[in-house]
């Protein structure tokens, strides 16, 4: 296949699929997503799917706070469910963490989102389930919840498909193709090429090594993520999102009544190869689980596992991403998400666009410096000024 466009994006998931819907919108439609399998197929349909804007990077939580705009609206743009359900997303905290915590809720709602402290007895009546014991504080974002990675991925392709974007399903992408110190478009494992003036590489965890062979070092590891579903073994009721950072756990409700557990303590991390992984939950991971989800909700009498699964997080130096032009001339890359990628996809998609447009970001409140691929060699890392301890790289 020989092909010409304005921009390709290589990477058909949740990043991909959202630049070719942020592109569209503004007018930019002369463009080719090529995805080597099919949209959403890579590691956009293993995502929990939490909507939160809580974050201590303030151009993070604005971020977050752009997407849930565009969930909340969602049938309105894309005409279809994309799976947002709008819980609640709770956050607690213990003594260690609360002055942190307070500070981040400030600085959140200097940049627009909408939360608030609580206390537990208000915890206690959407989540009477819990032991609330330990906790010093709770945070409170009423219009938080979860989505679906994979319906949301579908419809951003579907809107930009619509509008005269290009989106190439079994076309994988084998390199760069490049002019001195520009790029000119992608090589294809089938020999083929599609010319473009700018490429954007939203390959999430197979990033590295398509990018190594042009000489850009972009420092992500492949980590593997562990989910598990349970049944209750009670009806729950409407409760919202529950991060409880005192046991380093968070749970969600799911449709069916169950519950999804994902673990916030990121001390150890397991690389692993995003092509050949272990895709459930280890013996080790399940008693993690049942020893962290009895102890903070004891009000399950009869809790049972039902099923697991694992994915991989791309994660950066400084577990955030890189949104970024780079040396070589029409090169940006979205990648590196480090499990943020969810809740931000709207707001990335924006990013990218407007950096292929202006050169520069639309939205003061996120600032295109944060996410420079440079930082890394320049050591000035993208942490939050409220960390806390235990959990501060997911927040």
């Amino acid at each position: 296949m020989s092909e010409t466009a304005d921009v390709v994006i290589v990477g058909g998931g949740l990043e991909g699929a959202a630049a070719a819907w942020a592109l569209a919108d503004r007018g930019v439609t002369n463009v080719v997503v090529a995805e080597r399998h099919t949209v959403g197929s890579g590691m956009t349909g293993k995502s929990s799917g939490i909507v939160r804007c809580h974050y201590g990077v303030t151009s993070l939580a604005a971020m977050a706070a752009a997407g849930l705009e565009v969930f909340e609206k969602a049938e309105e743009i894309f005409g279809t469910d994309i799976g947002f359900r709008q819980t609640g997303y709770v956050v607690g905290v213990g003594a260690q963490n609360a002055a942190a915590m307070r500070c981040s809720l400030a600085a959140q709602r200097a940049v627009g989102v909408q939360t608030e402290e609580i206390d537990a007895g208000e915890v206690a009546k959407m989540w009477p389930f819990a032991d609330l014991e330990p906790f010093a504080a709770f945070g409170w974002e009423p219009r938080g919840g979860y989505g679906d990675a994979y319906r949301t991925a579908q419809a951003f392709a579907v809107a930009a498909r619509a509008a005269g974007v290009r989106v190439r399903q079994g076309t994988a992408v084998q390199s760069l193709l490049t002019d001195g110190d520009r790029v000119t478009g992608v090589g294809l494992a089938d020999g083929g090429e599609i010319s473009a003036e700018t490429v954007v590489v939203a390959t999430g965890a197979w990033t590295r090594p398509l990018l190594a062979q042009h000489g850009i070092d972009v420092p992500i590891r492949v980590v593997r993520e562990q989910i598990v579903l349970i049944d209750p073994g009670v009806d729950l009721g409407p409760v919202p999102v529950f991060s409880d950072l005192v046991s380093l756990q968070y749970i969600r409700p799911e449709p069916d009544g169950t519950v999804l557990f994902g673990n916030s303590d990121l001390a150890d991390h397991e690389d692993t190869d995003p092509d050949d992984y272990l895709n459930r939950a280890t013996d080790d991971f399940v008693d993690v689980t049942v020893d962290k989800v009895g102890t903070r909700f004891p009000g399950f009498p009869d809790a049972s596992i039902t099923s697991s699964y694992a994915g991989c997080y791309d994660v950066t130096a400084d577990w955030n991403p890189v949104i970024s032009r780079t040396d070589l001339d029409g090169l940006v890359i979205a990648a590196g998400f480090s499990g943020h990628g969810f809740k931000i996809a709207p707001a990335v998609g924006r990013l990218v666009a407007d950096l292929i447009v202006d050169g520069h970001s639309g939205d003061p409140r996120i600032p295109e410096t944060d996410f420079r691929l440079s930082r890394f060699a320049e050591g000035d890392l993208l942490k939050t000024p409220y960390p806390y301890v235990g959990a501060g790289e997911m927040r």
